[in-house]
């Protein structure tokens, strides 16, 4: 604490003063649980048995993970399904079919139907014609901007810089802000591709290579082409990633980071700050962070757990990080655990279907067999140590940071990769909300405070 206080006043007396009423005042930002009790509040918007407070109805997308039976949640194997397609459905599609598939995805989301061939190709056109970012942004917003090194701070000021490049930007009819949306999608993957590499060289004194976007390529392709110094990636790569982006393209109103652009777009704000929002959200380690949590959990098993294949001494070293004694000394073992699916969740079924042959090529075998060690084990040791009969099962986060890593994508790219794929949910959600939301959000909150005499200046006594 005293380190902080020094940052804010050099004054010895000031700084002793601060210190006493920042210690004295804590109080007054803590509400004791019981009161949260008493007042039937749902914390977190969550009911008592962890479902989801009902705030509003979409047609974008449907997670599944559970089924209500007589008041009781009863495991069933998770389903993602994009305006009624599922998931499974479009990934072994495109598999099959040996293209890609995240511009379609994203027509899906925006459009509300599969497209036709010719839909699709002037969809993809016009992703291309709109993938460039506007003359001398990069030069002047991302590279001459205070450079942080967070790449997630550079995203979310970029595309708030970005309404100053736009004729309309306050326009909040339902055609302008599809093509807001469309142009600030067809662009993620190069701000956040050039921001990295802007990054590496303000931070890491790495020469400076910005590529630009080339016509006729997909986001996943285009997005390795230009965070690459030599641009070079197979196709294998490309379609692997591509597969990343489709799985996390969108996952209902109720997340957090989509939640934020509803509730943004509820006032009336343009969409630059909406998906701006949006993204500060995402960059949060209980969201969109939370692939980061689950490598460097990895990295600390693979360097204390001598033998990754033996059960009992993974188990063991699990049930040290759930006390708390491991890791980064949190008590959770990330990418186990989700807020809806309790059986499965379809995307890390996927990823993990479809990376473990990937997995042997680039020699991260072992690596992988660990993760499902670490799937299979997770569960045995919540209720061991915490007597937890609750369905625990591995989410997305488990695979995602394994399937980068074999790509050769660094760390600081994992999040803001989650934000490409997933503004094009976030889009959606902005535009049903200003066609048929019609009310700006703003829940109640109990006040937990009773009224004070105001005591003037030269009779106080504290």
């Amino acid at each position: 604490m005293q380190k902080v206080i020094n940052e804010i006043t050099h004054n010895e007396s000031a700084a002793r003063e601060l210190k006493e009423i920042i210690q004295k005042c804590r109080e007054h930002y803590t509400i004791p649980y019981d009161t949260m009790q008493t007042q039937s509040v749902k914390r977190g918007l969550r009911n008592a048995d962890g479902t989801g407070v009902v705030a509003g109805v979409t047609k974008i997308a449907l997670v599944h993970g559970y089924l209500l039976n007589e008041g009781e949640l009863e495991p069933i194997d998770g389903k993602l399904y994009y305006r009624g397609h599922s998931v499974e459905d479009l990934v072994e599609a495109y598999v099959k079919e040996d293209r890609f598939g995240y511009e379609e995805c994203s027509y899906i989301l925006f459009f509300g139907d599969l497209p036709d061939k010719e839909q699709l190709q002037v969809f993809n056109t016009i992703i291309n014609e709109n993938r460039p970012l506007p003359p001398r942004f990069s030069e002047d917003v991302i590279m001459r901007s205070p450079v942080s090194d967070n790449i997630m701070n550079i995203i979310s000021s970029s595309i708030l810089s970005l309404y100053a490049y736009d004729d309309k930007p306050d326009d909040t009819s339902f055609e302008n802000v599809m093509r807001q949306s469309i142009q600030i999608m067809a662009r993620m993957p190069v701000i956040a591709a050039q921001a990295y590499s802007v990054v590496r060289h303000a931070h890491f004194n790495e020469s400076l290579t910005l590529h630009y976007p080339q016509l006729g390529l997909s986001t996943a392709e285009n997005f390795l082409r230009i965070v690459r110094p030599d641009s070079n990636y197979t196709d294998a790569e490309a379609k692997l990633l591509d597969l990343c982006l489709v799985l996390h393209a969108e996952h209902g109103g109720g997340n957090n980071s989509a939640f934020t652009c509803r509730v943004l777009s509820s006032s009336g704000t343009d969409t630059y700050s909406a998906i701006s929002g949006a993204v500060n959200s995402l960059k949060g380690p209980l969201h969109g962070g939370a692939n980061i949590k689950v490598e460097q959990m990895l990295d600390d098993i693979k360097l204390n757990v001598s033998d990754w294949t033996d059960e009992q001494e993974v188990y063991e070293y699990l049930i040290k990080i759930l006390k708390g004694e491991a890791s980064d000394h949190s008590g959770k073992i990330y990418g186990m655990g989700h807020a809806i699916y309790t059986k499965s969740d379809p995307r890390a079924v996927m990823l993990k279907k479809y990376a473990s042959n990937l997995a042997k090529e680039c020699g991260f075998d072992k690596e992988f067999r660990l993760i499902e060690l670490v799937e299979k084990l997770s569960p045995k040791a919540f209720f061991d140590y915490k007597g937890n009969t609750k369905n625990i099962c591995a989410n997305v986060d488990l695979y995602s940071g394994m399937v980068y890593r074999m790509l050769g994508i660094p760390p600081e790219l994992y999040t803001p990769l989650f934000a490409i794929a997933r503004v094009a949910g976030w889009c959606a959600h902005r535009m049903e909300e200003i066609t048929t939301g019609g009310r700006i959000i703003r829940p109640a909150y109990k006040t937990a405070i009773k009224p004070k005499i105001y005591v003037p200046l030269d009779q106080r006594n504290i």
